[in-house]
């Protein structure tokens, strides 16, 4: 399927393809050509392939299309993924910081990781699979070198504790971190919106500077996208 393709206008790496039925959707370069992860549409631009990037599947991509302010995750770029389950967001983000990048993938179920290192890291040389518990990031510490950002996506209660946590050990000096909070996981009891000040105020205390939350509503209930930086 042939497209036409243009940058995003903020964040390298990421692209608008416009499709034959007069869409249009975001995209990412396939670093790994003919391979498709999820079922994601693969097009051909005037020089590369492209895979689009559904907001439906991606927390990433909806906070991209909510407006989110800034990317951390670029090319050339370590990346600490916590919750990447089978590999849809991560191969996206392999994608943003191609071959010189890194993208260490860390996840509990056992099948889901088999899924990631068949569907990614056959195809892929920069992700790496941990299959680990993101509450214990003192276990996979051998297997990490500090990254530039750490981006979570965990199902668990405290889930700004566990992010705060793998930043205290991995994340550089004036890195950056982003979570997808799932309130529902946290506390199905409270407001949302309760819950995300919340976990908002246990980064701020874990000395993560808080730029932006991005609510998902639309894309997926009950979820919100905080981006922070470390002091």
């Amino acid at each position: 399927m042939h497209a036409n393709v243009r940058p995003h206008d903020r964040f390298e790496g990421v692209f608008w393809v416009s499709l034959e039925d007069g869409s249009s959707k975001l995209a990412t370069r396939n670093l790994a050509p003919t391979v498709s992860v999820y079922g994601e549409n693969l097009v051909r631009g005037d020089d590369a392939e492209y895979r689009t990037w559904d907001a439906y599947r991606s927390k990433l991509a909806a906070a991209i299309l909510k407006n989110l302010k800034s990317l951390p995750i670029q090319r050339g770029k370590s990346v600490l993924y916590l919750g990447s389950a089978s590999g849809t967001t991560a191969s996206h983000v392999s994608d943003i910081v191609e071959d010189t990048g890194r993208v260490y993938c860390v996840e509990f179920a056992q099948r889901s990781m088999r899924e990631l290192i068949d569907t990614l890291c056959a195809h892929r040389s920069n992700v790496y699979p941990i299959l680990s518990d993101a509450r214990l990031p003192e276990r996979y510490k051998p297997l990490v070198n500090p990254v530039d950002v750490i981006y979570s996506d965990v199902a668990q209660p405290e889930q700004a504790k566990i992010l705060a946590d793998n930043a205290d050990l991995f994340l550089k000096p004036g890195g950056s971190a982003m979570i997808a909070i799932k309130s529902r996981s946290v506390d199905v009891t409270m407001e949302p919106a309760d819950v995300f000040r919340q976990e908002i105020e246990t980064l701020r205390k874990r000395h993560l500077t808080v730029i932006q939350t991005v609510r998902l509503e639309r894309y997926e209930r009950d979820h919100a996208m905080v981006l922070a930086n470390r002091e």
